[in-house]
């Protein structure tokens, strides 16, 4: 029997997928099953003050699983901190990939959303708004202004703020928020598994000052024309233009019966707006044929400038934190990942957030409409009962 040769190139392609499976490294991924609380820390900060919230462990009022849990804000008016430390991480040379899901139950007016990468050891149970972070990642809603997604990232010691808009969601169900970050300092947000915005740290943070400058030493040249349209030197001002008065004598305006000339002075009638007046005359423009555009100071090498190649690099990661003021609780967060695997992320997401999206929107509607027919029924039991004492 002949022995079917093997295809050389297809044996290659499996043998450089295998290899890009077993290099695929999750750094920390947390589902929240059992044992979660032992993985993390829950900060003290505000509590001194009574104003640090409680975390529910819960799967939340509408889900596509009820086993499927996270963390919930629960309570109004406080801060939340909380976090858990992976093993430190340095992503020079790899790609860094933060994800996690965020549903605001509460239907949020204002508050965040978002989560932090930090570096270096810090205190977990003193884990707060001023500890310093790398990445901090997220949606933040705050009223009709503020629907976005932050992105911030921390350079010298500085934290840079995402030039870009980007969108984020601001319904009550669950979404995932995905942060890419690749070794040639390009990067991609993702919002459940679809690209929102993409691009590079050197353009879109002002991480380095920028590469090229207007220069300062150009100036405009004096027979620059940047005049786009001037007067038409044909155009004449009609013959009697100007005689034409702005205003002409009402000719409806009648002089009053008892108008005494002798005691009231010469009668005048009124004034109308003349509808033959049409302004100032003014000559009709053309385009200008000397025009050369609007000028602008040729761009130069930034003196100021200096590269670093190691821009995109967190060289010690080692927590996953959150750090929240929330008005109204109810945000719930689950599935968190930091990997260096993007094919991971997106299956994860889809493992998750992909199976129950539809069964959550379904029972989300079922929610919504229990929620007004019980607030008809109870405006209608309220009505009556007025009803009734008036009618007694």
């Amino acid at each position: 029997m002949a022995i079917p040769k093997r295809n050389p190139i297809f044996l290659s392609v499996i043998f450089v997928s295998l290899l890009a499976i077993a290099s695929a490294k999750v750094f920390f991924e947390e589902r929240f099953d059992e044992g979660w609380e032992s993985r993390w820390v829950k900060s003290d900060w505000k509590k001194d003050e009574n104003m640090a919230g409680e975390w529910n462990y819960t799967s939340g009022k509408w889900n596509g699983d009820p086993n499927d849990k996270g963390i919930q804000t629960s309570e109004d008016y406080r801060f939340y901190a909380i976090s858990a430390e992976f093993p430190e991480v340095n992503n020079k040379d790899k790609t860094l990939v933060f994800q996690f899901s965020v549903k605001h139950e509460q239907k949020l007016d204002c508050g965040g959303g978002y989560m932090k990468l930090l570096s270096g050891d810090i205190d977990q149970k003193k884990f707060g708004g001023e500890t310093p972070y790398s990445i901090m990642f997220g949606p933040d809603i705050c009223g009709y202004s503020t629907k976005k997604v932050h992105a911030i990232l921390t350079y010298n010691g500085t934290n840079h703020l995402i030039k870009k808009e980007v969108p984020c969601e601001t319904d009550q169900l669950t979404h995932v928020y995905t942060f890419i970050l690749r070794p040639d300092a390009t990067y991609s947000i993702l919002v459940d598994n679809v690209e929102k915005q993409t691009g590079s740290l050197y353009t879109d943070w002002d991480l380095l000052p920028p590469k090229k400058i207007k220069d300062p030493e150009a100036k405009k040249p004096e027979d620059w024309d940047d005049k786009e349209y001037i007067p038409d030197p044909e155009d004449k001002k009609p013959e009697g233009y100007d005689d034409i008065p702005k205003e002409i004598p009402d000719p409806d305006a009648k002089k009053p019966e008892d108008w005494d000339d002798e005691e009231d002075g010469e009668w005048t009638p009124s004034t109308i707006p003349n509808p033959e007046y049409k302004g100032p005359w003014n000559p009709k423009k053309i385009k200008n044929p000397n025009y050369k555009g609007k000028w602008k100071a040729p761009m130069i090498d930034n003196p100021d400038f200096k590269d670093d190649p190691d821009l995109y690099v967190f060289p010690s990661l080692k927590y996953v934190g959150i750090e929240l003021w929330q008005v109204k609780s109810g945000t719930m967060f689950d599935n968190i990942l930091v990997a260096d695997d993007v094919e991971y992320a997106k299956k994860l997401a889809e493992e998750t957030w992909g199976k129950q999206k539809d069964v959550s929107v379904s029972l989300y509607f079922e929610y919504i409409i229990y929620v007004h027919i019980y607030i008809f029924l109870s405006c209608f039991i309220h009505m009556r009962v007025i009803l009734l004492a008036f009618a007694g």
